[in-house]
C-alpha cells in the first residue's frame, strides 16, 4: 500500500463521488509536476453496478395491465352463458315435442267472435228461455267451422259450425202464469172493484176495495200505477210473463251485499 494513503487519507475521503480524477489514481494526483486533471460526471441511471433500479407499478399501471385481461374474461363469460340458454331452450323445445304441445282448449273458453251468438229458444206459454230453472236457461252454442276444442263431454273436435260446443249459461226469470197485460187490463177497467188484486193472489185487499169502491177511486188509482210499474207483482213472488222483446223494467236496490255481486238483468 502507497506511503502516501497511509499518511493523507483525508484528501481520498472528501473527494464527492460526482468529482472523479481522471484516470482515477492518488500518485496522479500527488505527482510532482502535474496537474490533475479532473471531469465532472453525471451518476448513471443505472446505479453503480449498471443495472436499472426498479419500480413499484402504481394503480393505473396495474389497471391498464389487467384490463385486457377482464375484457377477455367477460367474453368468456357471455359466450358461456349463450351457449347455456341455447342449450336450455333446446331442452325446453324437446321437451314440449315430446308432450305433445299446449292441452286442447275446452270450448267454453272461446272468445266471443270464435263462435257465433245464437238466440235462445222462447217458450210461447211464458215467454222466457226453455229450460229455465232457478233464474238461469242453458243456451247451445256451436264453435265456428275449423276450431277444435273439447265440448261439454270432453272430447276433442274439430268443428264444422254445426255441432254444440258447449252450453252458455243466461240469466232468465221464474213465472207462474201471471200476466203483465191481464193485470194491467184489469187494473184499469176494473180496479174499483178490486179485480186486479183478486187476479194476483190478493183476496182480503181485492174484497176490500170492492167493498169501498177502490177506496172512493183513489186506491183504484194508485194501483194501477204500482202495477204498471211493475212494482206489484203477483203473491207467489213470481214474475210478470212479459213478451220476451218486449219493454221490462228491472228494480234496483242497494243493500250491504251489493258491491259483492255482479249486475243480473232479468
Amino acid at each position: 500500500m502507497d506511503l502516501i494513503s497511509l499518511l493523507f487519507p483525508a484528501p481520498f475521503l472528501l473527494i464527492p463521488p460526482t468529482f472523479v480524477p481522471s484516470p482515477f489514481s492518488l500518485s496522479t494526483i500527488f505527482d510532482v509536476g502535474k496537474v490533475p486533471s479532473c471531469t465532472l460526471s453525471r451518476p448513471s441511471p443505472r446505479g453503480r453496478l449498471g443495472l436499472r433500479p426498479r419500480r413499484r407499478p402504481g394503480l393505473v399501471s396495474m389497471i391498464m395491465a389487467a384490463w385486457p385481461r377482464r375484457r377477455l374474461l367477460l367474453l368468456r363469460g357471455r359466450q358461456a352463458a349463450a351457449r347455456l340458454l341455447g342449450v336450455l331452450w333446446l331442452a325446453c323445445v324437446a321437451a314440449e315435442g315430446v308432450a305433445g304441445g299446449e292441452p286442447p282448449l275446452k270450448c267454453d273458453e272461446l272468445r266471443l267472435g270464435q263462435y257465433p251468438e245464437s238466440d235462445p229458444k222462447i217458450d210461447n206459454s211464458t215467454q222466457e228461455p226453455l229450460n229455465c230453472t232457478n233464474h238461469t236457461a242453458n243456451v247451445p252454442c256451436r264453435p265456428a267451422p275449423n276450431i277444435t276444442c273439447k265440448d261439454h263431454s270432453g272430447n276433442e273436435n274439430n268443428f264444422t259450425g254445426k255441432e254444440v260446443g258447449f252450453y252458455k249459461p243466461i240469466a232468465c226469470r221464474n213465472v207462474n202464469g201471471y200476466s203483465y197485460k191481464v193485470a194491467v187490463a184489469l187494473s184499469l177497467f176494473l180496479g174499483w172493484l178490486g179485480a186486479d188484486r183478486f187476479y194476483l193472489g190478493y183476496p182480503a185487499l181485492g174484497l176490500l176495495k170492492f167493498c169501498t169502491v177502490g177506496f172512493c177511486g183513489i186506491g183504484s188509482l194508485i194501483d194501477f200505477i204500482l202495477i204498471s210499474m211493475q212494482i206489484v207483482g203477483p203473491s207467489d213472488g213470481s214474475s210478470y210473463i212479459i213478451d220476451y222483446y218486449g219493454a221490462r223494467l228491472t228494480r234496483l236496490s242497494i243493500t250491504n251485499e251489493t258491491f259483492r255481486k255482479t249486475q243480473t238483468y232479468p
